[in-house]
């Protein structure tokens, strides 16, 4: 009887480590593989193996295509002939800013001659007009300044003689000749009135 009794046992325990076995790999999904724990003494302890990683195979490196080999070895070639193509591009654009600047500092040159050619033919004009205007009876010559601009009349007035501007001021009406007055006046100012 002790030998069945011990025969029941060993089929007990192996039923119960079974039954261990089996809870622990669907438990084994949702946690961390655990030593299954056995009441008693075991005869035999069953490890639960748990799958290995698929070992990734070495990869060889992958061969390049004649293509790509002949584009890696130009590369450099390539680079420096771009390079070379734009500083000429650039020397092409630098000639042709050099080529325009000559031009502009050409006619800045002849602006400058044809404004001095100007003020020296107006200063002859104003000159010319203020011994007209000297030699005009006063009467005539305020009439024409009444209607003349208001500055190109106080020009005049100015580089006239200052008794001759005065009389010619007195034939004037009032406000024509206040106007011109005070543009006269700020003229001869030393400081900006503004």
């Amino acid at each position: 009887m002790t030998n069945a009794l011990s025969h029941i046992r060993r089929h007990a325990l192996a039923a119960a480590a079974l039954g261990v076995v089996f809870a622990g790999s669907a438990s084994a999904e949702q946690a961390a593989p655990k030593a299954p724990v056995v009441q008693g003494t075991p005869t035999r302890v069953i490890e639960r193996e748990t799958p290995k990683k698929p070992v990734e195979a070495a990869v060889p490196p992958v061969e390049q295509s004649e293509v790509e080999r002949f584009c890696s070895n130009i590369a450099d070639a390539a680079r420096d002939r771009r390079y070379q193509l734009q500083a000429e591009e650039l020397k092409k654009l630098q000639a042709e800013v050099d080529k325009r600047i000559a031009l502009l500092e050409e006619r800045k040159t002849e602006y400058e001659t044809w404004l001095k050619r100007r003020e020296v033919f107006l200063a002859r004009a104003e000159e010319g007009v203020v011994q007209i205007y000297s030699r005009m009876k006063p009467d005539a010559a305020a009439e024409r300044l009444a209607v003349m601009n208001t500055d190109l009349a106080a020009a005049i007035m100015m580089k006239l003689d200052a008794r001759k501007a005065s009389v010619i001021l007195n034939e004037m009406e009032s406000k024509v000749a206040a106007e011109l007055t005070r543009i006269i006046a700020s003229a001869a100012r030393r400081e900006d009135p503004t």
